[in-house]
């Protein structure tokens, strides 16, 4: 991702992403699709806490999944049919070319017949099968230490990391999830959320609530 974004693109109107997201997939379509693919990738954001939960708890907007950003081309190829716009800083970049790719993280699955989103990618940093944590670069783990799955085979983002990203803005919906959240986690995962909020989000409230 580079600090400069490129020329074009739009600022969508929030009232039209609403709209437009209506016809967001669940986790179990994306993993049809991407069944069989190399990349390691998992769900993220609040599908992968209802996840690891075994139950959907709340209404979700929308859907992300991410991958290591040299696979975006393993993953792009299995949705012929559809297109990818790149976004960023609040501009969406329609069908994104490399110079939108190259200058944002996100990029939203849309169905050109209807103009819906469907799903959102996070391109993440990484060396090779190790990921980079984008708010802390020297946060780094091996690909299968951060991805679970459920039952049915769905991975999701380990539920510590989905909390630590959740952390920065903590809008309503965040602190519902870590509530809810919490009293799941043993011992061992508090202990490890404690010693990323404080590399990462130092004085953070939630640490509070993680004692000791």
């Amino acid at each position: 991702m580079t600090a400069f974004l490129p020329p074009g693109g739009y600022e969508p109107d929030p009232r039209e992403l609403d709209a437009r997201w209506v016809a967001a997939w669940r986790p179990e379509q994306v993993a049809e699709r991407l069944r069989g693919v190399n990349a390691p990738w998992c769900v993220a954001a609040g599908w992968a806490l209802d996840l690891f939960r075994g139950e959907q708890t709340r209404p979700h907007g929308d859907l992300e999944i991410a991958v290591p950003a040299a696979a975006y081309p393993e993953i792009r190829d299995r949705f012929p049919e559809y297109v990818f716009d790149a976004v960023g800083s609040g501009r969406v970049w329609a069908a994104a070319g490399t110079d939108a790719l190259a200058a944002t993280h996100q990029t939203w699955l849309r169905d050109p017949a209807t103009g819906q989103f469907l799903f959102d990618v996070f391109r993440e940093p990484h060396e090779g099968g190790t990921w980079i944590c984008r708010r802390d670069e020297s946060l780094r783990l091996p690909y299968d230490a951060i991805i679970e799955r459920t039952a049915e085979g769905v991975p999701y983002l380990l539920p510590e990391l989905v909390l630590l990203f959740k952390a920065k803005a903590r809008r309503p919906k965040d602190q519902a999830d870590f509530e809810g959240v919490l009293p799941l986690l043993g011992r061992a995962r508090l202990r490890v959320l404690r010693e990323w909020l404080e590399r990462v989000h130092p004085g953070h409230p939630w640490l509070a609530e993680l004692g000791t």
